[in-house]
């Protein structure tokens, strides 16, 4: 498959695949001066115990997770509100604007608060996170997301003892986003986690890519990225976060309960009903690879869902 560049990208604006693939060799030499408990099968992760520097980390994986290149990734996307071919969100984002852009935390909170997105991304420095990104078409990229923890903003405003799950919202505007005009699915777009999830280091707020700004046909200018759950999960321009009692609702699960659940954790042995999950294509890649349980991130995840079936709860 072809997958081109749209034309407003300057070069000057996308860096150089070749230095991240120069990076990945030097951290394949180096691999052997990194413990084997660095991160054991783990890519990305923050301030994790025992997890060191961006280059520890991914030299323990070797060079199953080159980053995808930065035009596949801004080009190949799932975005509704631009349109529902993979390409449509490159060619229709530009309509978005992403100042002013304000995102409210509100809820079972003590502190509510309106936070302008400047004012984020001085309060929360980016770090580098490369991060696998599983789609419930079966396919996947390996994406270096510049962001912070979600647990960091949460914390800001004092949840409440009642605090059991968080729901993101998207921004509503069909002047801005076309894709909304249509009755493809219940607008604005939702999403949500439980609050033990999004409190967990990897659940981050992503607010660039390959160490620039985060593009609009990517989620600008704030998205959330969920490392071990289906793509949909990763709500794009978020303008508010709730804090809430009961679960709530996720726009795939209302628009197809029996293809989407709430959970969406990348499990090989739930299918969905028109497709195997079992096996996935890496973007760029001729053939396809085994799908790994909660996307390789098990080790650091799977306890959450102790005792529960992940069949059912899917």
């Amino acid at each position: 498959m072809l997958i081109r560049r749209p034309p407003d990208i300057p070069s000057s604006e996308i860096t150089d695949e070749s230095f991240y693939l120069n990076r990945r060799a030097f951290m394949k030499g180096a691999a052997g001066a990194v413990g084997a408990a660095a991160v054991a099968g783990l890519v990305g992760v923050g301030p994790l115990p025992g997890v060191g520097s961006l280059v520890s980390r991914l030299a323990a994986r070797g060079g199953d997770d080159t980053p995808t290149p930065y035009d596949d990734i801004t080009t190949y996307n799932n975005f509704y509100e631009f349109g529902t071919g993979k390409s449509d969100p490159s060619e229709n984002a530009h309509t978005l604007m992403t100042r002013p852009w304000t995102v409210r935390v509100e809820g079972e909170v003590h502190k509510p608060k309106t936070w302008d997105i400047d004012g984020i991304l001085k309060a929360f420095p980016a770090e580098e996170r490369v991060y696998r990104h599983r789609c419930v078409e079966a396919w996947s990229m390996v994406i270096p997301w510049d962001g912070f923890e979600l647990n960091q903003l949460l914390k800001q405003a004092e949840p409440t003892s009642f605090a059991k799950y968080v729901e993101f919202t998207t921004l509503f505007d069909p002047k801005q986003m076309p894709g909304e005009r249509d009755n493809v699915l219940p607008w604005p777009y939702v999403e949500g986690l439980r609050m033990d999830e999004a409190m967990h280091p990897l659940t981050i707020l992503v607010t660039g890519l390959y160490g620039k700004t985060l593009p609009n046909q990517d989620g600008a200018p704030i998205r959330l990225a969920v490392p071990w759950k289906y793509g949909f999960k990763h709500i794009k321009s978020i303008v508010r976060i709730r804090v809430v009692r009961v679960q709530p609702m996720n726009t795939w699960n209302i628009a197809a309960p029996n293809e989407y659940g709430f959970y969406a954790n990348v499990n090989p042995h739930v299918d969905h009903p028109r497709w195997s999950q079992a096996r996935e294509r890496r973007i760029g890649e001729l053939f396809k690879r085994p799908t790994l349980m909660f996307n390789g991130y098990g080790d650091h995840v799977a306890s959450m869902y102790a005792g529960m079936d992940l069949r059912k709860n899917f």
